[in-house]
């Protein structure tokens, strides 16, 4: 992979991380367009994931920072019970990385047939949460978050968008769009960190074991987390005012022809 490479693609998921239209999916189109195979394509992933979820911190730093501060008194307050949602969230996820890492990391080299199934079933999802009308609610609950994690855990499989599940799950439970959203984008940030984390750890990072030069990786990651501070502003404004069907139209679109070119 060179350095132009590493940019297109970094800002391909910068700017489709938080758009409800799969960056997985569009990482593995991309990748599969300039040829991008084997290991290389599995640590690219998880460096441009992780410069995303800082573009996240970034973008929502005051969120963060009254959750944190909250949270750190021990008292069972918001703050510690908006955390504790967070944590139950994660339980779904954890589990798949934890029993099904090896399987999950087959489907991403599994072909763009995977990738097309996804980003229609991500349409469906969309519509069916832009005219559903359930009965409102005033706050995320903890059955809420755990559902929604389980919807965060089905979104590991390239093409189903991550964001646009768990948006899609969060409103068809009656949520209000602008908490639905921030939840979504900040249930994400511990996982992905983690599994960054641990991989740098391990050395995977290092240029000899990531098949990629470190010049690529650092452009990818700068790449994506300018490209990923636009578009969380902007997905934000868009989740209040905005409607997901032109973003389930864009998937259908997409889905369909990554079938066809498939065949």
């Amino acid at each position: 992979m060179n350095w132009w490479e590493a940019l297109f693609l970094g800002l391909l998921q910068g700017l489709t991380e938080f758009l409800p239209i799969s960056s997985s999916g569009h990482l593995e189109i991309g990748k599969a367009l300039f040829g991008v195979h084997g290991a290389d394509n599995l640590t690219f992933t998880v460096v441009v994931h992780a410069a995303t979820v800082c573009s996240t911190i970034a973008v929502l730093w005051r969120e963060t920072a009254s959750l944190l501060q909250g949270s750190a008194r021990l008292r069972w307050n918001e703050e510690t019970q908006y955390v504790a949602k967070i944590l139950l969230s994660m339980i779904p996820v954890g589990i798949v990385g934890f029993f099904f890492k090896d399987k999950v990391e087959a489907l991403f080299g599994a072909g763009l047939a995977v990738v097309g199934a996804g980003l229609i079933v991500t349409a469906a999802l969309l519509l069916f949460a832009e005219y559903a009308r359930p009965r409102p609610k005033d706050k995320i609950s903890f059955v809420d978050a755990f559902i929604i994690g389980l919807a965060q855990a089905c979104a590991v499989v390239p093409g189903l968008s991550r964001s646009g599940t768990t948006i899609a799950t969060g409103l068809l439970l009656g949520n209000k769009k602008e908490s639905v959203a921030r939840f979504s984008f900040l249930m994400v940030l511990i996982p992905i960190l983690g599994e960054a984390t641990l991989d740098l750890l391990k050395g995977g990072f290092s240029e000899a074991a990531a098949g990629i030069p470190a010049s690529a990786l650092v452009i990818g990651f700068l790449a994506a987390f300018i490209a990923g501070c636009v578009a969380c502003r902007w997905m934000i404004e868009w989740v209040k005012r905005g409607r997901l069907i032109y973003f389930a139209l864009y998937c259908l679109l997409v889905g369909a022809a990554t079938l066809l070119l498939n065949c």
